[in-house]
């Protein structure tokens, strides 16, 4: 039985777990759950993992959930076999997840009408300073590193891709961030990463805060 993969094409944990796949080229089913185009993908989905978030794989018949073990389960190459190395890659995951996406969907969220009908300006400015203190990190810890964790496509990547992504965004990276701005733009050209951006562009309409005529 084919992989499964149940997300949305505009999401930042889906294009984290499509870029596992894309990068080891495993022959997969990408079941789009996008509003109410495809209602049998989202009944399948809920079946599944009635929490309803974003991504799942099934696998065999077995829903695996959560990006990162998702990406674990289908790339485990993507896992540095040094100790010291493969600590680096799952750090730096975590962080892009929370550090840099969470931010950055508390930003979002405080644009979307059904959630908060009107913005909160000390939630969007406290997001921006987590941003600010993300981006000041990485920055340093970046230095010399041809991807996020060393010299090779990790783990790491396929949470920082995305994350960045959307981040530069809601809170431009400044240009004093050269390091972390040339490896966003390392990492979106990338096939894997490219891959997905371009499988979004349809849904940029969506982003509330306005898509940006770039990337």
């Amino acid at each position: 039985m084919m992989l499964e993969l149940f997300g949305h094409p505009f999401s930042s944990y889906t294009w984290k777990a499509l870029i596992a796949l894309y990068e080891t080229g495993a022959p997969f089913q990408f079941r789009n759950i996008a509003g109410d185009e495809h209602p049998e993908n989202e009944a399948a989905f809920l079946a599944h993992w009635s929490v309803g978030k974003f991504p799942l794989l099934v696998d065999e018949g077995i829903p695996i959930i959560e990006s990162t073990v998702i990406v674990e389960h289908v790339a485990p190459g993507l896992i540095p076999l040094d100790t010291d190395a493969a600590r680096e890659a799952r750090m730096l995951d975590r962080i892009f997840d929370n550090h840099v996406m969470t931010p950055v969907q508390a930003v979002v969220a405080e644009h979307l009408p059904f959630l908060t009908p009107t913005p909160d300006a000390a939630r969007i400015a406290r997001a921006r300073k987590a941003l600010d203190k993300a981006y000041h990190w990485l920055d340093a810890r970046l230095a010399g590193r041809d991807w996020a964790a060393g010299a090779d496509f990790t783990l790491a990547d396929c949470a920082a891709a995305p994350s960045l992504f959307y981040a530069d965004w809601v809170h431009g990276i400044p240009a004093s961030f050269a390091t972390l701005r040339a490896y966003r733009a390392r990492a979106l050209a990338r096939p894997s990463v490219s891959r997905c951006v371009e499988e979004a562009r349809p849904y940029r309409h969506f982003f509330p805060l306005g898509a940006p005529d770039r990337d």
